[in-house]
């Protein structure tokens, strides 16, 4: 069996995992996100999510195959990644509200036994349910917004407000399942190693 560790302290991840029958540990990268974006100034979503990613699965010592992810949300010509607070979450929501988003999530795969590591990108357009000022305010009350990309999420009380995406949906979550097959499996191992 290939030892897999998810190098992220998302609670949306950790389940996608758990369901799709890996085995796995989790270890938090601690990477000053803000830090690095101002210091390498990423320009696309793509060259966001994946610095991050690769940072994040780079960062964490391990003898097995180490998963960095980030997801942020393209809406408007504007990079969103998380909004911390509940007035940038709901001005956010009053912008996206009967609108449509593109979320990327980057992919980073280390493995250390070699030092290799590939990289991967996803994309999912996601279209938002046209929200009432009020409906948005309990919403961000409730806190789930501000921790999460975009201010939304698809697998909690926010996937009620998401009317349809375009693409996969693992990426919304916040890692592609396929791209880490893919990622498995351009690193020379079989991805079926991983499963419990």
């Amino acid at each position: 069996m290939t030892k897999l560790l998810l190098a992220s302290t998302s609670p949306a991840r950790n389940v996608l995992l758990t369901n799709a029958g890996l085995a796995f540990d989790v270890a938090s990268p601690g990477v000053d996100e803000e830090e690095l974006v101002a210091k390498l100034n990423p320009q696309t979503p793509q060259e966001l999510t994946l610095l991050l990613a690769r940072a994040k699965a780079e960062a964490v010592a391990s003898d097995s195959l180490v998963l960095g992810c980030d997801s942020a949300l393209f809406f408007g010509g504007e990079i969103l990644g998380k909004p911390h607070e509940p007035e940038v979450a709901a001005a956010r929501w009053r912008q996206m509200r009967g609108q449509w988003g593109e979320l990327y999530s980057g992919h980073w795969l280390h493995d250390s036994q070699t030092g290799q590591g590939v990289g991967r990108v996803t994309a999912t357009k996601v279209f938002f349910a046209n929200l009432t000022d009020q409906q948005i305010d309990r919403y961000v009350a409730t806190g789930e917004p501000l921790k999460v990309a975009g201010a939304f999420t698809i697998d909690g009380l926010g996937g009620a407000f998401i009317e349809r995406i375009e693409g996969d949906y693992h990426t919304v979550v916040g890692l592609s399942l396929v791209a880490l097959r893919e990622l498995v499996t351009e690193l020379g191992h079989d991805y079926l190693s991983l499963w419990r």
